[in-house]
């Protein structure tokens, strides 16, 4: 067996990844299963037919792997097509859609992992880059599968911490030549920042606020933001808010609720920016996560 048939069969401590679909063999149509809890990671596993997402962009890494099937996906103006036992690494904030590569259809669990837990085990360095979306790496591959297998149960705060440590030496493994770190005054700012749009995520923020808690003025605050966590403060006060109103949906409250629950002007509002950034309409996301129930 060749290094990358075994990428392709085994999964965390030799279990074939067969098994888990036989544990899914009687499920049918697209869904979306989610895994409880948060620590900064959200677990999903997904089966899709044709095209899933539209492009859209969101403010964390996107680190999953194919199960079955062809992911096909477009991403940094190429066409990407991930098989199964292979990584799919995107990087926060840029732009990618999302679908089966083959009418038999697709599966895959995916995290998404926000940037500052990253950054707090680098200790301030740049973000990793990994430039190949598409990536053949057992070692990687086990340690998403990790965290990604027993998707039923909740992970605990020192599982998190190691898997992340790891996690982060494999990105680093894979990225090019890292960017210049920023400064210290640099990113105690941008953590700053963070931290206060995080706890006022439900309210507008303006940017003498940010000036005030950082000491920063606001242009010079949006470049080491960025430069931290690759966006801007005011996509990520809207991402908090946005992913305030998935968990919302996935507890089946009316859409319309939602919207002005997470700070939105109207439904309309909403429904725009969701789309933008999760690539489906909170409706057809909302029939996704109750086709598991």
């Amino acid at each position: 067996m060749t290094g990358m048939d075994e990428a392709m069969t085994l999964g965390l401590g030799g279990e074939t990844l067969g098994g888990l679909e036989r544990s899914c063999a009687d499920a049918s149509g697209d869904r979306i299963v989610a895994a409880p809890g948060g620590l900064g990671l959200e677990r999903i596993e997904a089966r899709f037919h044709g095209n899933a997402f539209d492009l859209h962009r969101h403010d964390t890494y996107a680190i999953g792997v194919t199960l079955d099937g062809v992911q096909r996906f477009h991403y940094r103006g190429a066409l990407q097509h991930s098989l199964p036992g292979q990584v799919i690494v995107l990087h926060p904030d840029e732009l990618h859609d999302g679908g089966a590569g083959t009418e038999d259809g697709l599966r895959y669990r995916i995290l998404y992992l926000e940037p500052s837990l990253l950054l707090d085990c680098l200790g301030g360095a740049p973000l990793p880059f990994v430039r190949d979306a598409v990536v053949s790496d057992s070692r990687l591959r086990d340690t998403l599968l990790s965290a990604l297998m027993p998707l039923d149960e909740e992970l605990g705060d020192l599982f998190v911490a190691d898997f992340v440590a790891q996690l982060a030496q494999h990105l680093q493994r894979h990225a090019g030549k890292p960017a210049k770190a920023a400064g210290k005054t640099a990113w105690r700012a941008a953590a700053l920042a963070r931290d206060y749009l995080e706890e006022n995520a439900e309210r507008p923020v303006r940017s003498d606020e940010l000036e005030a808690v950082t000491g920063l003025d606001r242009y010079a605050l949006s470049r080491h933001f960025r430069a931290t966590y690759s966006t801007s403060p005011h996509r990520f006060l809207l991402m908090r808010r946005l992913q305030r109103a998935r968990r919302m949906i996935a507890e089946e409250e009316s859409l319309a609720e939602i919207a002005a629950a997470a700070g939105f002007s109207d439904q309309s509002h909403f429904n725009r920016h969701f789309k933008k950034a999760f690539g489906v309409t909170p409706g057809r996301w909302a029939a996704l996560v109750s086709a598991t129930r």
